[in-house]
């Protein structure tokens, strides 16, 4: 399995890109999942639901189960935060993982950049940052600049830049 992420701040439009640039990944032959860090008080359940209920009543974990789909939800309640390897180590086998968020995680990542928004660059302190996708030229950057609207040359970086996770262990473990 090989992961590669998308990095920005808020509102700079990582989900967009990543709904925009998974298709044309899996239409190139690719088994695609994603792996999104949410805020604090996300929630995929609702009152009322049974397995709000079960979870409300302490159950630790609530696996849901359909014809479509199944979603495992697990409680925390306390216990920290998993951590990437942990959460990588959750999902089935793919050709590739696309992580959104984790921003000052160690991983290779694509930064998306909107100048409109007038945040800093992630690039210069981030080392782990392969490319920047923005909506402006960007003189001043000391990685590759993509145009953010060009999906497929976001697609080939991906698949190019996208790192096997035993050698980002090999990596972390050398610096």
């Amino acid at each position: 399995m090989r992961i590669i992420g998308l990095a920005g701040w808020s509102g700079s439009g990582k989900t967009t890109l990543l709904t925009k640039v998974l298709p044309r990944l899996i239409a190139r032959g690719k088994r695609v999942s994603t792996l999104k860090h949410a805020h604090h008080a996300f929630d995929v359940d609702r009152p009322g639901k049974d397995s709000f209920e079960h979870r409300s009543a302490g159950a630790t974990e609530v696996l849901v189960v359909s014809a479509n789909r199944w979603a495992l939800m697990h409680e925390l309640r306390g216990q920290p935060e998993p951590g990437l390897h942990a959460l990588l180590g959750k999902l089935s086998e793919v050709d590739l993982v696309l992580i959104e968020g984790f921003k000052r995680q160690k991983f290779p990542k694509l930064e998306i950049h909107r100048v409109e928004n007038g945040k800093p660059l992630l690039h210069p302190d981030d080392d782990w940052i392969v490319a920047v996708a923005s909506d402006s030229p960007l003189p001043q950057a000391t990685v590759p600049v993509i145009d953010l609207n060009d999906v497929e040359k976001i697609a080939d970086l991906l698949l190019v830049e996208a790192m096997p996770l035993d050698e980002l262990d090999a990596r972390a473990d050398a610096v």
